[in-house]
């Protein structure tokens, strides 16, 4: 009977399939289709195989082992490495990915790699599939590589997509749910701060104002453009803290909301007794204990799943049509919206604005 010891572990320092055999009295062979799980061994003889690896503290090559088979059942994915949302993301598409028995490569996007340098990494080493992650302006990019490979885009929004298909939030649905909780609070002077260049700002953009009409607030419609960072949202709040305040504001973003109430408070208006303040996303910053933002929650599991199950259709099917899927978004209220109490306000001091 095979008896593993720390001594013998401590002997290799990278152990081979030929170590692993030698140590459970075996050949390499009988260890590798023990090791892979194929018919063939006994069940004593998989122990013993299976203990002495474990000793040895062996792994093999699971990427080498994939892509020499003829369907290698890799799926790329782009994501952004300095967005939350995108990683809770990429989480649960491993979670998903495992369960259908697929691995992920991933392709992360930074400011010196490129989207378009992700999508032809990933293309070039044998995926299946590409999702990506919340692209930015993924028109040419998506469209170029889908030619190739079956593509599916996580945020995309569908007047972008060009023939790839997408999973993403409701975002029209999003800022009516945003807009009808500040309506039921007793708001009606309430700006929305655009997303910029963001893949999904038009569409808010346009949410916000099918809401503020449906609201019968057609004149109080007021659109300060914006971005995606704190930045911008310090930014559009100088802009539209001038004058006659609104008694609220929805962001295109957390981040963009958490900019515009950090300059709102330094200006001296409290949030939300002055102010109230909702952003979009639900990011990890949105659930700290001193920000405690009011936003629109993404479902994460449900995009991963939803991405998994179209992406793999496409696989099966290249020339099968492309969808989009609008996953239900769901209001969060936390501390930075309450009722309204003035018609915006001034700054509690001239000074505080030079």
């Amino acid at each position: 009977m095979f008896m593993a010891t720390h001594s013998s572990r401590s002997r290799i320092p990278h152990p081979t399939l030929k170590d692993v055999a030698a140590l459970a009295g075996v050949s390499s062979g009988l260890a590798s289709m023990a090791l892979r799980g194929v018919n063939g061994p006994s069940e004593n003889t998989r122990r013993m195989v299976l203990a002495a690896a474990e000793e040895l503290q062996y792994r093999g090559n699971a990427t080498a082992s994939l892509l020499a088979r003829e369907h290698p059942r890799l799926l790329g994915v782009t994501c952004f490495l300095d967005r939350d949302l995108d990683a809770d993301i990429v989480d649960h598409l491993y979670v998903e990915a495992e369960r259908l028995g697929y691995e992920l490569v991933i392709g992360a996007t930074t400011p010196s790699h490129s989207l378009q340098a992700s999508l032809e990494m990933l293309a070039a080493n044998s995926c299946e599939a590409i999702i990506a992650v919340g692209p930015q302006n993924p028109e040419e990019c998506l469209s170029k590589i889908s030619s190739r490979i079956p593509v599916l885009a996580i945020g995309a929004i569908p007047e972008n997509r060009q023939g790839v298909s997408s999973v993403h939030i409701d975002d029209r649905l999003a800022m009516k749910l945003a807009v009808d909780h500040l309506v039921k609070l007793g708001h009606t002077d309430i700006c929305h701060v655009t997303g910029g260049s963001g893949y999904s700002s038009s569409e808010r953009k346009t949410g916000y104002e099918i809401a503020m009409r449906g609201a019968g607030l057609d004149k109080e419609i007021r659109i300060i453009e914006g971005g995606q960072t704190e930045e911008a949202g310090v930014e559009a709040a100088q802009v539209f803290l001038l004058g006659s305040a609104p008694t609220a504001v929805i962001a295109y973003n957390d981040a963009c909301a958490i900019g515009a109430m950090t300059e709102a408070r330094k200006l001296g208006y409290s949030v939300p007794d002055d102010l109230s303040v909702v952003g979009c996303d639900d990011s990890r910053a949105s659930r700290i204990a001193y920000i405690d933002l009011t936003t629109v929650s993404q479902d994460r599991e449900d995009l991963a799943c939803q991405a998994l199950r179209r992406t793999l259709t496409l696989i099966k099917d290249p020339n099968s049509t492309r969808t989009e899927y609008k996953s239900a978004p769901q209001l969060i209220h936390r501390s930075t919206t309450g009722p309204q109490h003035n018609r915006g306000k001034q700054p509690n001091s001239c000074a505080s604005r030079e």
